[in-house]
């Protein structure tokens, strides 16, 4: 055979345009990342200013009028009230100035991300010495000294969502990647929910009592783990449902190269640019990040919203996987 006979042998064409997809994916890839993560910087952090009478709102608008818009101050009545907005995930530090003296409170919670409780520690270190003031650093929701710079939670729900991923695509490539019918797809979706189970468990015990890397409920965590991993699966067996073995490579798209940069995992959501920062809360990645803090560090709360993301995944997941499935079945008939 001549050589260019030879290649069209070996790379027939629906085989180059896969490898073409593979090229556009690897460089979406590097994209995602690199834009996302280059230059992390805090912009319009939600930051709580307590301080007495006309203080404190001179206060916030001195804080909204530094260079960048690092903070998006507001005024919080007391200190109790401070803790609690911070524990509930509803601003991500505060400042407690006191006007009897020269020294200054900040709440900061590592465990949201130590990343942006440091950037927090350097910008109000920075504005108090200006006006010959000092700060003193009082950690609300420290993350765990095991935990280093609060990442654990991250790769749990990377490797859960890795899971979930990988399982839906094996069954694929194991046995057609449209389920011919009904009964099969329900059994794949079945498969999917045992291996979600065990995968939240085992992802659970890991960073709880083996590693001790992440405090919080081992049951809160599986729950979670559960979820993601049948959220990410069934969403994978929906794409391939609907576009073939093309939709593993839509599946690593919208998990890989858009959801795990975008998640807030090593770097909080207020520190990405604003493209990252709007759809990291609406992919499994960046929901089930932000509640495996909640879980580990936040006593639970503010778990709702990512829970209800993730609970939206699996069921669009589920209800395309069955419609497509019967679709053929009946495609198959006719």
């Amino acid at each position: 055979m001549k050589l260019v006979d030879e290649v069209k042998s070996a790379v027939t064409p629906r085989a180059a345009l896969l490898v073409i997809g593979v090229l556009a994916l690897q460089l979406l890839f590097i994209a995602s990342y690199v834009g996302a993560l280059h230059k992390p910087r805090p912009t319009d952090v939600p930051f709580g200013v307590v301080a007495p009478g006309p203080a404190a709102t001179q206060a916030a608008e001195r804080l909204a009028d530094l260079p960048g818009d690092p903070l998006y101050p507001r005024v919080v009545r007391d200190e109790a009230e401070a803790r609690r907005q911070i524990l509930n995930r509803e601003i991500d530090g505060a400042l407690i100035i006191d006007p009897r003296g020269t020294t200054d409170t900040l709440l900061v919670a590592s465990g949201g991300g130590t990343v942006l409780a440091n950037a927090l520690t350097r910008i109000t270190t920075q504005l108090e010495q200006a006006q010959q003031r000092t700060v003193r650093t009082v950690d609300v929701a420290p993350a765990s000294p095991e935990d280093f710079d609060g990442l654990s939670a991250f790769y749990l729900v990377v490797g859960w969502c890795v899971g979930g991923y990988l399982c839906a695509s094996i069954l694929a490539i194991s046995a057609g990647s449209r389920p011919s019918n009904p009964q099969r797809a329900i059994i794949r979706l079945a498969v999917i929910a045992l291996s979600a189970i065990a995968g939240g468990l085992g992802g659970a015990v890991i960073v709880g009592p083996l590693l001790g890397a992440l405090p919080g409920s081992v049951l809160g965590l599986w729950g979670l783990g559960a979820l993601v991993v049948f959220a990410v699966g069934a969403i994978t067996l929906a794409l391939q449902a609907l576009t073939g073995v093309i939709g593993i490579g839509l599946a690593v798209l919208l998990i890989v190269i858009a959801g795990n940069p975008s998640a807030g995992g090593a770097f909080p959501a207020p520190m990405l640019p604003d493209f990252w920062r709007t759809i990291g809360p609406a992919l499994p990645p960046g929901a089930g990040t932000w509640a495996a803090r909640s879980i580990a560090y936040f006593k639970g709360n503010a778990l709702s919203g990512a829970m209800q993301v993730l609970a939206i995944w699996a069921v669009v997941g589920t209800v395309v996987t069955l419609v497509m499935s019967a679709v053929r079945r009946k495609e198959d008939r006719a």
